[in-house]
């Protein structure tokens, strides 16, 4: 399995210019540890809408790419973001999910990917073109592979689970005020506050 600050460094790294959407907890603050930028779209309190969230950033902005990365329980909790992202193609959206195989936010519980639910599959399933499983660094690379040809307008929607390691590393925490998250963002964009 791998270090999820690693893999969220990396791809943090390969970003290019592309706008990232994270779940509820530990992916805020891994993304947040990587490096803090404008262009992040920390989520407080909407378990289960990360994916989603990413969809419609997508779709109101088709000429950048968002990557969505957000943990197992979370994913699972909004699960049907897939069929909708099916339906809706983008191509445009990566949904990485980091999966540890457990509820990080509310105290550890063994998530249902331990009892074999397998999201790529239910990625696959659900139309996305692109569905992995990622376990070590050569299919990180070849993640990383799929989102460098993304952004160059070659291919459609992906979706992939990285399995890391379980260890919850301290909270990297960014800023949590909601209006001030959602009014930079759209800086970003050359959009106006509102």
């Amino acid at each position: 399995m791998l270090q999820r600050r690693e893999v969220v460094s990396k791809l943090n790294h390969h970003r290019g210019d592309a706008l990232m959407v994270t779940g509820l907890g530990s992916s805020s603050y891994d993304l947040h540890a990587a490096g803090d930028d404008n262009r992040n779209f920390y989520l407080w309190g909407a378990m289960g809408g990360a994916a989603m969230t990413g969809l419609g950033v997508a779709m109101a902005q088709p000429d950048k790419q968002v990557i969505v990365l957000t943990g197992d329980g979370e994913m699972l909790m909004g699960i049907g973001a897939l069929a909708t992202i099916g339906v809706q193609q983008p191509n445009n959206l990566s949904v990485i999910v980091l999966d540890n195989g457990h509820y990080g936010e509310t105290g550890m519980q063994a998530s249902h990917t331990q009892f074999g639910v397998d999201l790529p599959g239910i990625a696959s399933a659900s139309g996305l073109p692109v569905a992995m499983s990622v376990t070590n660094e050569a299919e990180l690379d070849r993640l990383i592979e799929a989102i460098t040809a993304q952004q160059q307008g070659k291919g459609g929607a992906i979706f992939a689970s990285v399995k890391v390691e379980a260890a919850s590393p301290e909270r990297s925490l960014p800023i949590v005020d909601g209006v001030e998250i959602k009014n930079r963002f759209r800086r970003t964009l050359g959009l106006q506050p509102l």
